[in-house]
């Protein structure tokens, strides 16, 4: 089971997604539930009680109408008898009634039985006493039809009068209602998302530092793992050079003593060989194959590790080596030296030998190009070698890979330098190696 320092992040992520995601549908859930809370008191209060209001208007004005005409019916210096106003009361009482029939499915829960009821009562009753009235009048009883307007409508239509203004102020009380309860769900709503705004805040810094304490981890552990790479690489390419330089002498020592004993022995034997003789053109071919296997023996051991290089240092090493890439290769190198030149170290020689010998390698096997220019360049505070060709050049997905590419950038790590991949306005690469003077440089003379 991985220890908490090892752990992937992806599953404390993915929890704090989910909780994210929860807290947004659920406040949207939150929100949708009161803005349709808010859109229905609005349409069925709010609306309502105004429609409800302007019904309820429209009926007071029609009792203020009737009033209006009974108190010039009771006028008794009009000229006109009081069945003279029965046209206008039929065209008042038919609004009334209009005005009634849309006001009673508008009043909702607002209004009580009982209210709808006395209302109802106190109407019919109003045009009940009307008629009674208007019956006396027709009968020529105007006096008695007047006597039953000052003590009865009058009374009625005021009676009614205040009750439909009674519903009008209850209409006005609802409607303060509705906007008192519309302001506390503005407030809710505002309350809540100050709280889910302050959650979302918390959540993000918890997740923030949750990751970046991952990522500290992390990145820890990459350089812990880095610095352990570095390590493995130098004692693996330690070891490979001291294989290398172990294998070299022995090709030298041992298999070149050998053949230059043979050959010294095939040419005394061939000595005492007569002229001309078959016997003896034989043991020269065989001296001279012994010669021949002893100088590439001889090469493969310079090649493996030069000893110019311990000898004579790096410059010798790479003016015997470019011509024999030249000659091995078939390509031309364009050698340049430039700069004062300075010692250098015995590692960091051999690490700037093997990187011109990889990039070498990789021009003649896979660029195409039968051309080449080393630069060598002492400069004031560093060491630079450029390998240039105008090949095929290097696809970065396909080589970055590779085994002689990251052999180059370890021993450029491992002797503090930079090396770079570049590529020339002519096309190609341009292979690039940097160091500083002070990494490289050997003090001892």
């Amino acid at each position: 089971m991985p220890s908490p320092a090892q752990r992937s992040p992806t599953t404390g992520l993915l929890l704090g997604l989910i909780i994210t995601l929860a807290a947004v549908v659920a406040y949207s859930f939150y929100i949708r539930v009161q803005l349709s809370g808010l859109r229905k008191l609005q349409s069925e209060m709010v609306d309502r009680n105004r429609k409800d209001s302007l019904q309820l208007l429209r009926v007071q004005n029609d009792l203020n109408s009737i009033g209006l005409a009974m108190r010039d019916m009771l006028d008794a210096s009009a000229p006109y008898p009081l069945t003279a106003w029965t046209a206008q009361f039929e065209r008042i009482r038919e609004d009334l009634d209009v005005a009634l029939h849309l006001e009673e499915p508008l009043a909702g829960a607002n209004r009580t039985p009982e209210q709808r009821k006395y209302l109802s009562q106190s109407v019919a009753q109003f045009w009940d006493a009307v008629g009674r009235m208007f019956a006396l009048a027709a009968e020529g009883k105007e006096a008695e039809a007047r006597e039953q307007i000052r003590l009865t409508l009058q009374a009625r239509q005021e009676s009614l009068s205040t009750a439909v203004s009674r519903l009008l102020v209850q209409n006005n009380e609802g409607e303060e209602e509705a906007a008192g309860r519309i302001a506390q769900i503005y407030d809710g709503v505002q309350r809540q998302l100050y709280l889910f705004l302050g959650a979302m805040l918390i959540t993000i810094v918890l997740t923030s530092l949750y990751l970046i304490r991952t990522n500290r981890i992390i990145f820890a552990r990459l350089a812990a793992l880095s610095e352990h790479r570095s390590e493995l690489a130098q004692k693996l390419i330690s070891t490979q050079e001291s294989t290398l330089r172990h294998i070299s002498r022995e090709l030298h020592d041992e298999f070149g003593q050998v053949l230059t004993a043979i050959g010294s022995l095939l040419g005394r034997a061939g000595s005492h060989l007569p002229e001309g003789s078959k016997v003896r053109e034989e043991v020269q071919e065989v001296r001279e194959i012994a010669q021949s296997t002893l100088e590439n023996i001889r090469s493969l051991s310079q090649a493996l590790h030069p000893v110019l290089l311990e000898e004579a240092g790096l410059e010798s090493t790479l003016d015997w080596y470019i011509p024999t890439v030249e000659r091995q290769a078939g390509i031309t190198v364009h050698y340049e030296k430039s700069g004062v030149a300075f010692p250098l170290d015995g590692a960091a020689s051999v690490h700037v030998y093997r990187v011109l010998q990889e990039a070498l390698n990789n021009v003649s096997r896979h660029s195409g190009a039968k051309e080449v220019w080393v630069r060598l360049k002492f400069l004031p505070d560093a060491l630079e070698l450029e390998v240039e060709d105008h090949g095929k050049g290097i696809v970065p997905e396909k080589n970055s890979r590779g085994i002689g590419l990251v052999a180059m950038r370890e021993r450029a790590e491992l002797i503090g330098g930079t090396l770079e991949f570049l590529q020339p306005a002519e096309g190609g690469t341009m292979v690039r190696l940097r160091i500083e003077r002070q990494k490289v440089e050997t003090h001892g003379g």
